[in-house]
């Protein structure tokens, strides 16, 4: 081998030697409540370099909600670590040749893609020092909404939502999440302009709420509905199109 060419296959193998493989837990943990994963389909992940843009890693939160006592319910010192072995997380691993500033844009739940909100934020990982126990946690705002409208004979409309936390907690009547600290409602809009509204209220079923919309006239619709937490800013909104045919 020429020297030039021995000199540059060098250069390359010592630079390759000081990439360390450097593992980093990312978990997705909805607010107000618990981690989100498999249940809710998972958070997707993906970590780049902030200057370059280049993606080091991408994947899903994949595991359970966590423990509910530690993560709710008991006092947390500085320090404790409230997500156990089973408990939802990435865990990239990136090989970095030196200290990088890395951006994490998660985007999720997977599973209720017409509640999913994205969320980024960017963190200085060192080779060799891992990001682990809890990890890097993103917190995810908001409520999962899962609409289901069915007119009626009359020209009335049932509207039924599902509504959870983001890692699919439940909202019941003197639960953790008290239907009572929640208020849900339907709209009906067309031409962008809205035409109908009433409350849903609790239909008798953990996170299940429903009411029947009064008689409007034939036609496309767009139903909205909206669900509030009167002590945190979580929120959901979804909208599908409903058509309310003549009798």
């Amino acid at each position: 081998m020429k020297p030039i060419a021995l000199a540059a296959a060098l250069a390359l193998c010592a630079s390759a030697a000081l990439a360390e493989p450097t593992h980093v837990m990312v978990r997705a943990q909805s607010l107000d409540a618990k981690f989100i994963g498999s249940q809710m389909g998972g958070v997707q992940v993906t970590l780049r370099d902030a200057r370059t843009g280049k993606v080091l890693a991408k994947g899903l939160t994949r595991g359970g909600t966590g423990d509910t006592a530690r993560i709710m319910r008991m006092p947390r010192e500085r320090g404790a670590v409230i997500a156990g072995g089973d408990t939802a997380g990435f865990d990239a691993v990136l090989d970095l040749k030196q200290p990088t500033l890395v951006k994490a844009e998660a985007f999720g739940p997977a599973g209720s893609p017409a509640s999913a909100v994205q969320v980024s934020s960017s963190l200085w990982v060192i080779p060799g020092r891992d990001v682990a126990g809890d990890g890097w946690i993103l917190t995810f705002p908001g409520l999962a909404i899962e609409p289901r409208a069915t007119p009626g004979a009359d020209g009335s409309l049932r509207v039924e939502a599902k509504v959870t936390l983001m890692c699919g907690c439940p909202i019941e009547p003197g639960g953790l999440w008290d239907a009572a600290q929640y208020g849900v409602t339907a709209a009906l809009l067309r031409g962008g302009r809205q035409v109908a509204q009433i409350p849903l209220a609790y239909a008798g079923r953990p996170s299940q709420f429903a009411a029947d919309l009064p008689k409007v006239r034939p036609g496309r619709y767009v139903l909205r509905i909206v669900a509030t937490d009167t002590r945190t800013p979580n929120a959901g909104v979804v909208e599908i199109p409903v058509r309310i045919s003549a009798r």
